[in-house]
């Protein structure tokens, strides 16, 4: 692709993208009385027109209904899950028992560790990369101490070399094959918050593996933003949230991939909740737990019926825009954004992206490293209705999501971009 820093090169692409419909079928915000042009999908997707109708819908089954609506109607409470499997299971690249909504991120990636870190007094340690999302570092620290472990004794991080901003894959399998004789996980995000890399997940999972160690993932910047096939991979368990490029609403339902391996396994150690317990039987309420096959095992409460409404308002535009059209555009647009960059600070050294350059390694979210006028230049792409993300000490994330992101939102931040450059850098 020949890019062009003009804004009739923009339009003409809108023009000629076949997604371009997808945007009229969401809310935008306003800042400061204009709408906004929004590249921060990576902490908060906008929302669908249609779910307020989705909830509607329930409140209003609710209200004819009252319990009854657990069993009658047209989508009894009872089994709603299984109405976002088959695009929950397109999205991460599973078998529909594999996945199931439930929870959010930070609770089912507990749960998935009582499981998968099951650690010994040989293999106890549990391999991540540094600097990860604060929630997964917690987690971790909590994990290693609930069985008798020091964190500074029992976490690996693995950093990117110096004077580099991200992991060389080299890098991560090479400490997963110096630690195999103590590790039991590796549990590392696939997609990096901050830096936007995406990690070679199967590479890894298969590395772990012959280590003899449990391998998982949080997905939360990589569930539908990039091409996962988890299953294919092999990986043991993984979890997301759906309030990002799922855009299901703030602080939305998660969901969770388990591997089929591992679907009647009965020595493997979990937290039980009725609603995992054997669906044909859960009303008997008699003891003994008996897990669902696959993923749906671990559910542990009754499914959030209003939550889940709104997460399948979103996969709904999911499975019409599809999963292959979805990553052809978000390369598109992550290329122009990166190409209008690199035009605007050629080599003044006041702009780095610090995001890899193969798409491969990438989804849509590039990271720029700001030099000279830091929170400065952020404030005033917000001050003109440009909602980004920043994150201290000098870096502004932005991420062009191909579902409501144009070309032309693109050329305008870097119009923008430049002279808030011009003004502060």
């Amino acid at each position: 692709m020949q890019y062009q820093n003009t804004e009739a090169f923009a339009k003409e692409m809108d023009e000629k993208d076949p997604l371009r419909s997808f945007r009229d079928k969401f809310l935008f915000p306003e800042v400061n009385g204009q709408q906004a042009i929004y590249f921060c999908g990576n902490s908060l997707g906008l929302q669908p027109k249609s779910a307020i109708s989705y909830i509607q819908e329930e409140m209003d089954r609710w209200a004819r209904m009252a319990v009854d609506g657990h069993f009658h109607g047209e989508s009894p409470w009872y089994s709603i899950r299984k109405k976002s499997k088959p695009m929950l299971a397109n999205i991460l690249g599973a078998r529909e028992h594999e996945v199931v909504a439930m929870n959010n991120l930070s609770s089912n990636l507990h749960f998935l560790m009582v499981s998968f870190y099951q650690p010994t007094h040989k293999k106890f340690k549990v391999l991540t990369e540094a600097g990860s999302f604060p929630s997964d570092i917690y987690m971790l620290e909590t994990q290693v101490k609930f069985h008798g472990y020091k964190p500074e004794e029992a976490i690996i991080e693995i950093s990117p070399r110096e004077g580099e901003h991200t992991l060389r894959t080299e890098d991560i399998l090479s400490a997963i094959e110096e630690n195999k004789n103590e590790l039991a996980l590796v549990m590392m995000a696939g997609l990096q918050y901050y830096t936007g890399q995406v990690f070679d997940m199967r590479k890894i999972t298969e590395a772990g593996h012959a280590a003899g160690a449990q391998v998982g993932f949080d997905l939360a910047h990589a569930a539908g933003n990039i091409p996962l096939k988890l299953h294919d991979w092999d990986v043991d368990f993984a979890t997301w949230c759906s309030y990002k490029y799922m855009n299901s609403g703030p602080g939305n339902i998660s969901g969770i991939f388990v591997n089929e391996r591992h679907a009647n396994n009965p020595d493997l150690p979990r937290f039980a909740g009725w609603w995992g317990h054997d669906e044909e039987e859960r009303f008997k309420m008699e003891k003994g737990f008996k897990p669902m096959y696959g993923a749906d095992g671990w559910q542990l409460s009754n499914t959030n019926v209003l939550a889940l409404a709104a997460h399948q308002a979103s996969l709904d535009i999911f499975e019409e825009a599809g999963m292959v059209r979805l990553r052809q555009k978000s390369e598109l647009l992550t290329g122009y954004l990166e190409f209008l960059i690199e035009s605007i600070s050629g080599d003044s050294g006041i702009l780095e992206i610090i995001t890899p350059k193969s798409p491969k390694e990438r989804g849509c979210q590039l990271s720029l490293l700001v030099h000279k006028g830091g929170k400065a230049v952020f404030d005033e792409l917000y001050a003109h209705g440009i909602v980004g993300d920043w994150r201290h000490p000098n870096v502004i994330r932005v991420a062009p999501a191909p579902l409501y992101n144009s070309f032309e939102d693109v050329y305008k931040f870097a119009q923008r971009l430049e002279l808030a450059l011009k003004k502060f850098a």
